[in-house]
């Protein structure tokens, strides 16, 4: 394990795209960008439809145009225990307006350890979203631990029954995301979909699927250490985490560095096989995006890295968007979306070939109207070019 990446060269050409400087680095080809919140909008708020509190917010682009965000209902209290909802919310112009949510999922009322998000996922080759979740997660009152998976083949429209995807990948504890699988498109292995999550006493572990999402296997996983014991403070122990792929195929995986091992910062990890394998040589610490140990989102978008958190590295507040030209190597800009409290975050951008790419979209949780807890879901458009 190191800190820096390795050292590298890095080509550099320099033309110009209607008066601003575009750079090729290697794979990339990059616009400078000039990050600026242009929109917020709280799409869900504690209380709203007698439920307790919205939590844990998932969103993603559909191969349509269409935004899907997705958040655990908690019915009767905030804790991560408990019974649920899924709630489904879709807008089909960019955020400006939502259709009224769905309950697309309802683990019961008596529940002691309810559904968990989760990731979603859009295929685009093949037209359907996957949204991903976990029963049982923390063992309360419960035995077994499954994943399941919901899907939607008329762009988030309608859903399906969930699916047991425990019956392919086994009962052991899989936490996917929270955030957003991706499907490949560079090789190797274009169109596999791809989950990545964190296990209890484990570390983190991806799960993979070469038929749309038919059936699904495991993948690579980076151990905790200790491995299947209770880990503790200063313990090395990878937790919640964002995929997404790298101008050479490659999969990047930012990580909540749960027990703040080495520094209060988020760990990197890369897989050059599709997420089949990782390695401890290809794992370092980024000093550069301090974290409180909270989930994060990344995300690759017109040859630029982009990472939002709660940046601090003790408290969850101040939620900041950061962008990288080198793949992480180095940061170059940070934009505060929020100095209040903030914690879980989710973010998606659409194609250029849907002629959206110029913004980013971001959903995270958004103490309104109290400093130290979380009271609504928040929707974020950033016009990526000032």
């Amino acid at each position: 394990m190191y800190v820096k990446g390795a050292p590298c060269v890095v080509f550099v050409v320099l033309t110009f795209w209607c008066g601003f400087p575009v750079f090729s680095a290697g794979f990339a080809t990059f616009r400078n960008v000039t990050p600026k919140v242009v929109q917020e909008k709280l799409i869900w708020i504690k209380g709203q439809e007698e439920v307790s509190l919205y939590r844990i917010p998932i969103i993603s682009y559909t191969s349509q145009g269409s935004l899907i965000a997705a958040s655990e209902a908690r019915k009767y209290s905030g804790s991560d225990h408990g019974p649920k909802f899924l709630a489904v919310k879709r807008s089909t112009d960019k955020g400006y307006t939502w259709e009224p949510q769905q309950f697309v999922s309802d683990d019961g009322s008596i529940v002691k350890d309810g559904l968990n998000l989760g990731a979603i996922l859009s295929d685009d080759e093949k037209g359907i979203m996957f949204i991903f979740y976990t029963m049982c997660a923390h063992y309360d009152h419960c035995d077994t631990s499954t994943t399941h998976v919901i899907r939607s083949y008329d762009d988030g429209v309608t859903w399906t029954n969930s699916f047991n995807v425990s019956e392919q990948i086994g009962t052991r504890m899989f936490a996917p995301g929270p955030g957003y699988g991706i499907q490949k498109k560079l090789p190797p292995h274009v169109g596999r979909l791809v989950v990545c999550g964190h296990t209890s006493k484990r570390g983190m572990v991806c799960v993979i699927s070469d038929d749309h999402g038919e059936t699904w296997k495991n993948g690579g996983y980076i151990k905790s250490i200790p491995f299947k014991q209770p880990t503790k403070a200063g313990d090395f122990n990878p937790n919640e985490c964002q995929p997404v792929e790298l101008p050479d195929g490659s999969i990047m995986i930012n990580m909540r560095n749960q027990g703040h091992y080495h520094c209060s910062c988020r760990i990197i990890t890369r897989s050059f096989d599709g997420a089949e394998t990782f390695s401890f040589d290809n794992l370092y610490f980024d000093e550069a995006l301090i974290d409180p140990a909270c989930a994060a989102s990344t995300l690759y978008h017109n040859g630029v890295l982009f990472f939002v958190n709660a940046m601090s590295t003790n408290k969850r507040e101040n939620l900041t968007l950061q962008w990288s030209y080198n793949n992480g190597t180095t940061w170059s800009g940070k934009l505060n979306i929020f100095p209040g409290y903030s914690a879980y975050s989710a973010m998606t951008a659409f194609s250029n070939s849907l002629k959206y790419g110029d913004e980013l979209y971001i959903l995270y949780e958004k103490g309104q109207n109290s400093a130290n807890s979380m009271d609504s879901l928040s929707f974020v458009r950033v016009a990526l070019y000032g």
